[in-house]
């Protein structure tokens, strides 16, 4: 039970990271500063895990979700493993490495959206992801082929 727990709080905590991450670096997407992006820093480790499992269990597919959400769900929990990398201590390739599979899950989300959005404008944005993040993606893989990681 203590691995499973500690399994979901670190995909949790990659989780949350992206979704800061994200919250500062894309165009068009708001900003905010990166002091306080992150308002787990003082929780308490018991507080910060029932969050986390709350988080899980919330991407967890339900029998009854239409079939736009089973889709988003099962994007958002693929990132979540894929974004499971380890960290080498090196911030310029583990960057690299943990933005790669949060960017794909942004693909796959878009992905989501555009079999199943109806407005034109919801799909216009999606399509739009899709090409930045490709590009994206193909510019971090550059570089850590570049760069032997």
């Amino acid at each position: 039970m203590k691995t499973i727990t500690k399994t979901i709080a670190a995909l949790a905590i990659t989780a949350v990271a992206g979704m800061a991450y994200a919250q500062t670096s894309h165009q068009g997407h708001g900003s905010m500063p990166m002091s306080g992006a992150m308002p787990m820093d003082n929780m308490d480790p018991a507080a910060m895990q029932t969050m986390m499992q709350g988080m899980m269990k919330d991407m967890m597919p339900s029998p009854n979700d239409p079939a736009s959400t089973k889709d988003f769900k099962a994007a958002d929990m693929q990132m979540m493993r894929n974004m499971h990398v380890p960290y080498t201590g090196n911030a310029d390739v583990d960057f690299r490495t943990h933005m790669i599979p949060h960017h794909q899950g942004a693909i796959n989300m878009a992905k989501v959206a555009l079999a199943h959005a109806k407005d034109p404008e919801t799909k216009r944005m999606a399509q739009k992801i899709i090409d930045d993040q490709e590009k994206e993606i193909a510019e971090m893989q550059d570089w850590l082929k570049k760069n032997g990681k």
